[in-house]
């Protein structure tokens, strides 16, 4: 089964200008409200809903502002149909380097990513 990547590449380009700028309206323009961020920490499972993630993106500074380098790149893409996208890419803001796992659902108004779970080590 053969599906154009572009439009998902293109929301997940969008997520990476996001993470970097800090900007947090481009962020919440490509996840569903209902979406929700989900990773583990020291053995619990930790939630965030993505409007309180919005607002913690916009009280620190970015990677961006802070001249920090930038390196992101989709792992793999995996579409089930056209309308659905399993999306594994990496991505840092150090001192975190992230592999942040993505479910994105083409809706009636385009892709948007309806989950996030990831993880991150710590480097110096």
């Amino acid at each position: 089964m053969s599906h154009d990547r572009s439009t998902v590449e293109a929301i997940v380009q969008q997520y990476f200008d996001g993470l970097y700028e800090g900007n947090a309206d481009k962020i919440g323009a490509i996840f569903h409200p209902t979406a929700d961020l989900r990773w583990q920490e020291k053995g619990e499972l930790r939630v965030l809903t993505v409007p309180d993630w919005c607002d913690r993106i916009r009280k620190r500074p970015s990677a961006k502002s802070e001249g920090k380098p930038r390196e992101d790149f989709i792992v793999t893409i995996d579409r089930s149909d056209d309308s659905t996208a399993f999306i594994k890419v990496r991505c840092q803001l150090p001192p975190r380097y992230f592999t942040d796992y993505l479910v994105a659902m083409k809706l009636k108004d385009g892709w948007q990513i309806v989950s996030k779970s990831y993880r991150y080590d710590m480097r110096e």
